[in-house]
């Protein structure tokens, strides 16, 4: 038997999401992170579109399938099927555009209202490269992400800045969870026996999902 997995061969499928104002570069971090793309002339997104990618973690094999939709409200009718059943989310603001900044609170409200009270949720102020252009300072958006209870990163999807770790940690904290579980339930196989492609819906462990300001740089 081939020691290699097929794109078809996975223990968990994790869904995470991407929010946030039109602009502020969700496209963008979505290539970069499944395709290390970046596309200077991206158009807004219109409707809905998602990428996958695997990753290891503790011998166990996550795909991921991030969704990614447009900011403009004309778009927000699809918000109940585009949340449901997202475990993880980045939430992204553009640091050099503070109305994205000031929207942020009102998008955490949408989320929160559609999904787990658990759900992971990054904060990311992206555009770090524009470092002349800031409008929102690392200690505002750190003070946010504690406030509410969110991890937080600043990234650039153009020079590929903590894209992929703010990618990871989300799915990392995830899988904490998963594990935990599988521990508490006296099962060192529940994680392994669940069948492949079943989204896991986080819930109820509030311990391990306490979130503060985390890596800016």
């Amino acid at each position: 038997m081939s020691a290699y997995r097929t794109e078809d061969e996975y223990d968990y499928l994790f869904k995470l999401v991407i929010i946030g104002d039109s602009g502020v570069g969700k496209s963008n971090l979505l290539s970069r992170f499944t395709r290390n793309e970046f596309n200077l002339e991206s158009k807004s997104t219109i409707g809905v579109e998602f990428a996958t990618k695997t990753l290891d973690f503790d011998s166990k094999v996550i795909k991921a399938q991030i969704w990614d939709t447009a900011g403009q409200e004309r778009y927000r009718a699809i918000t109940s099927a585009y949340y449901r059943g997202a475990v993880g989310a980045l939430l992204v603001y553009d640091v050099t555009r503070r109305n994205s900044f000031e929207n942020v609170e009102r998008w955490l409200k949408e989320l929160r209202d559609h999904t787990d009270q658990n759900i992971v949720v990054m904060l990311v102020g992206n555009k770090s490269d524009l470092r002349h252009l800031v409008a929102v300072s690392t200690e505002d958006a750190k003070d946010l992400a504690e406030r509410e209870s969110l991890y937080f990163m600043e990234t650039s999807a153009l020079e590929a800045t903590n894209v992929e770790k703010a990618f990871k940690e989300v799915l990392t904290q995830i899988y904490r969870v998963v594990s935990k579980k599988a521990v508490e339930t006296g099962d060192d196989g529940a994680a392994a026996t669940l069948p492949s492609g079943q989204t896991i819906n986080v819930k109820d462990d509030s311990s391990v999902l306490k979130r503060f300001g985390c890596c800016s740089s």
